[in-house]
């Protein structure tokens, strides 16, 4: 069992905000507008870490595990996309250019 090198609070306001306290943003090392990652664990305690841009999308990685997984288990289910469908496809977003690092609009 790990034992707590320090222990700090804060409060939930009506917005469910909260500020994180100094000692902690000095031990996770944040700056502002940091993205932060919160786990939550079987036993209903959540751990906070400062969140590691090569992680990947978690909701992302648990769909891609999701695909492997039924891959694995029903290989019959697979088949190839047929030649229409990719001219489909192509007519749709064959001259697009997509930039997968921009950040998604508001509409």
């Amino acid at each position: 069992m790990m034992k707590n090198v320090s222990v700090d609070r804060s409060t939930l306001t009506d917005r469910y905000q909260t500020t994180i306290p100094a000692s902690v943003r000095k031990a996770l090392e944040l700056n502002k507008q940091e993205k932060l990652r919160y786990e939550i664990r079987s036993d209903g305690s959540v751990l906070l870490s400062k969140w590691q841009s090569d992680e990947g999308d978690p909701v992302i990685a648990g769909f891609l595990d999701f695909l492997e997984q039924d891959m694995k288990n029903q290989p019959q289910t697979l088949k190839q996309v047929s030649p229409e469908l990719a001219r489909k496809l192509n007519d749709l977003v064959g001259e697009m250019d997509i930039d997968l690092d921009e950040p998604l609009g508001e509409d």
